[in-house]
C-alpha cells in the first residue's frame, strides 16, 4: 500500500500516512518547511541545543524512525556537512520515499534498514551529539524504545553534554510519558517536557517532545520561539519538569508497554 500521498496543493511534496493518520509532509524543494508542529519543535529544540555549537565542528545525529526523513533534511539544510544516521526497520516505505522524493545527493544522511534497538546496538560509545527517537508502529511508540535499557543505550552512545529529543504520543493523566521522563531524569541532569496547551490540560490525545540533557537548554529562547508559532507548546522544565513523574517508574524490557493510541477521533 502506498503510504506516500501526493499533497494536491502543492506540487512535489507528499504527506506521509499510516492508515487514516497523516504522520509527516514533506517537501523536498523546501526542506527548511516543516508542517507539523511536533516536527517545529524538534527543530526549536536543535536550534537552542546542539546546533549552535562552533561551525568547524561536524555534529554527528541519530534518528531512530525516518518516515519522510523531514527533520534529517531540515537538518541537512540548516547546518550542512552534520553526519546523520537514520534508523528505519520499515524497508517498503524507505524504498518508496527513495523513489518519490529522494535525498539530495552528499547530504550526510546514511539510512539503516534496522529497528531502533538494533541501531543503537551497533553504534560505537560517545559517538552521537544527538539522539532523536521519533518512532511509531502505527499509531503508537514501540515499548522497547521508553526502557530503562533503552535509555542506557542513548546515555551509552551520547557523545558529552549530547542531547536526547523523544516525540511521543499520550493523554491526561500521562501514565505512559511519566515513566517515560522518570527514566530521562535518573541519567540526565536537565529535562524539558512540551506539548500544546490543549493536550496539557486533558482535553485531548497529542504528541508531546521531550528533551533530556547535561547541560541546561536555553528554555527562555525555545519558549520565545514556541509562543511565535501557530501552534505554541507549553513547557515544563527545571524542578517541576523533574518532578513531573510524580513517583512513576520507568518501563523494563520484557514489561514495556506501547504508548496509548488514539481513541474515537483521538486527534
Amino acid at each position: 500500500m502506498e503510504r506516500l500521498i501526493p499533497d494536491r496543493d502543492t506540487p512535489g511534496a507528499f504527506w506521509v500516512r499510516f492508515g487514516l493518520t497523516s504522520q509527516s509532509w514533506v517537501d523536498p524543494a523546501r526542506p527548511d518547511f516543516l508542517a507539523f508542529e511536533y516536527v517545529q519543535h524538534i527543530a526549536m529544540v536543535l536550534d537552542h541545543t546542539v546546533l549552535g555549537a562552533p561551525a568547524d565542528r561536524r555534529l554527528r545525529i541519530v534518528h531512530l524512525g525516518g518516515a519522510g526523513m523531514s527533520i534529517p533534511r531540515w537538518v541537512a539544510w540548516r547546518r550542512p556537512g552534520t553526519a546523520q544516521v537514520v534508523c528505519e526497520p520499515d524497508v517498503e516505505l524507505t524504498d518508496e520515499v527513495r523513489r518519490k522524493i529522494p535525498l539530495p545527493s552528499r547530504s550526510g544522511i546514511k539510512v539503516r534498514d534496522v529497528d531502533g534497538r538494533a541501531g543503537l546496538s551497533a553504534m560505537p560509545e560517545a559517538w552521537a551529539d544527538v539522539v532523536i527517537v521519533d518512532a511509531f508502529d502505527g499509531s503508537q511508540v514501540p515499548g522497547e524504545l521508553a526502557t530503562a535499557e533503552c535509555l542506557d543505550e542513548l546515555r551509552r552512545v551520547g557523545r558529552e553534554e549530547a542531547v536526547v529529543i523523544y516525540n511521543v504520543t499520550d493523554r491526561a493523566p500521562f501514565a505512559w510519558a511519566k515513566r517515560l521522563a522518570a527514566g530521562l531524569a535518573e541519567r540526565w541532569p536537565h529535562l524539558i517536557i512540551g506539548m500544546e496547551p490543549v493536550v496539557q490540560k486533558g482535553k485531548r490525545f497529542g504528541n508531546m517532545v521531550l528533551a533530556a540533557a547535561d547541560t541546561r537548554p536555553d528554555i527562555a529562547g525555545i519558549e520565545r520561539a514556541s509562543a511565535g508559532l501557530t501552534v505554541g507548546y507549553r513547557w515544563i522544565s527545571g524542578r517541576s519538569a523533574r518532578s513531573w513523574p510524580g513517583g512513576a517508574e520507568p518501563y523494563h524490557d520484557g514489561a514495556a508497554e506501547p504508548s496509548p493510541g488514539p481513541t474515537g477521533r483521538g486527534w
